[in-house]
């Protein structure tokens, strides 16, 4: 397995700081506003109670499970018994990453697009499979092309990574291609694994449909959502998959085997965040949408070429043509001291792309324009 990515920029970070240089970091995608005040509230009196202080059930408090269950169906108007579809998780990452221990086994494969988040690699790589890529090209909408994966790759292939809002590209997709990758799924025998987790991250009244919401999806999806971005809770690690029954109940066996399941406090704070007060979602959309006009703006200002995301906190930018990724990376972390993520980190497609995130005030924002300015 290579060196996790961001481990390997926050090396970087902490060098450069180190040396007393000013860094604006638009690396890592990690909310820099606090958590609301009520979710704060709610963990601080559940941990005054002992009783919250022992081992948690594995499939996560009932009423957690409920919360999620509510959620779901205001937001996307989908059904799920709370029982049997619904699995909380201590961050979806680790959900999304023991996934495959359930299905894969040594010669299989799992279809993951390219670039990508890296647990999706990571996981069928530790579970002893091999990954497929599925190149994500800005000329398909960074959508991968189902038809070009080989007959011979299909035979061995278990399961199959969707994910948008697309981390790192920022791209969304809409009914008609989820309505492709089940109809597909279904005919390979494949698993539907789609990450969800920057859905209520969107802006100019853009509103994102889980998979969960077509036709038949809970016959072969599984569904992965995490609270870290939408309540700023990234540090407290919960998350939860939903969907089919049987994908769920699977996850939920290896997981048994590994973990004790997340701390109660944590949970209770989790149905606070569902069941509370929404307005924060919709001040926090406004807040980066902001920043996303004065950094796509500014960017645009000095000729760079860079999306304009209808959701996550990311803009994926396109590095000179003479230059590759890392290199480019470097380049501004030494001469400019900005935090970038290169795109070839995602995954070899992503070569020739920087990632920036939204996660520095517009004032920031805009010193690094003029750094990046100054130094042509």
């Amino acid at each position: 397995m290579p060196p996790y990515l961001f481990l390997e920029i926050d090396k970087a970070k902490r060098k450069a700081r180190a040396e007393g240089r000013d860094i604006i970091d638009l690396g890592i995608g990690d909310p820099d506003q606090p958590t609301p005040g009520y979710i704060i509230e709610a963990l601080h009196k559940a941990a005054q109670d002992p009783v919250n202080h022992r081992y948690a059930l594995d499939q996560g408090m009932p009423a957690l499970r409920r919360s999620i269950e509510g959620w779901y169906k205001r937001r996307f108007n989908v059904n799920l018994n709370p029982d049997t579809e619904v699995l909380p998780l201590i961050g979806s990452k680790e959900g999304i990453a023991h996934f495959p221990f359930a299905f894969l086994n040594a010669g299989d494969y799992s279809l993951v697009p390219d670039p990508c988040y890296p647990p999706y690699k990571g996981g069928a790589i530790l579970a002893g499979a091999k990954p497929y890529l599925m190149p994500l090209r800005r000329e398909n909408a960074f959508l991968p092309d189902l038809n070009k994966i080989p007959k011979s790759i299909l035979k061995k292939a278990k399961i199959i990574f969707v994910n948008y809002p697309n981390n790192p590209t920022g791209a969304t997709c809409d009914r008609g291609f989820y309505a492709e990758v089940i109809k597909f799924a279904r005919k390979h025998n494949l698993i539907v694994v789609s990450d969800l987790a920057y859905s209520e991250m969107s802006y100019d009244g853009y509103k994102h449909s889980s998979m969960l919401e077509l036709d038949g999806a809970k016959d072969v999806v599984i569904e992965f959502h995490s609270l870290s971005k939408t309540y700023n809770m990234t540090g407290w690690r919960i998350g939860w998959a939903c969907g089919n029954a049987e994908l769920v109940q699977a996850l939920a066996k290896v997981k048994s085997n590994i973990d004790s399941g997340i701390f109660t406090a944590v949970q209770f704070a989790g149905v606070a965040a569902l069941e509370g007060p929404q307005e924060h979602v919709t001040n926090m959309c406004r807040l980066y949408q902001q920043r996303r006009d004065c950094l796509v703006s500014g960017l645009k200002s000095l000729g760079w070429e860079a999306s304009n995301p209808k959701a996550t906190f990311y803009v994926w930018i396109s590095v000179p043509k003479k230059s590759n990724s890392i290199s480019f990376a470097s380049l501004l972390l030494d001469k400019a001291d900005i935090v970038a993520t290169p795109g070839v980190g995602f995954g070899e497609s992503g070569e020739g792309y920087i990632r920036m995130a939204l996660t520095v005030s517009e004032q920031r924002i805009k010193e690094a324009i003029e750094r990046l300015r100054k130094i042509g």
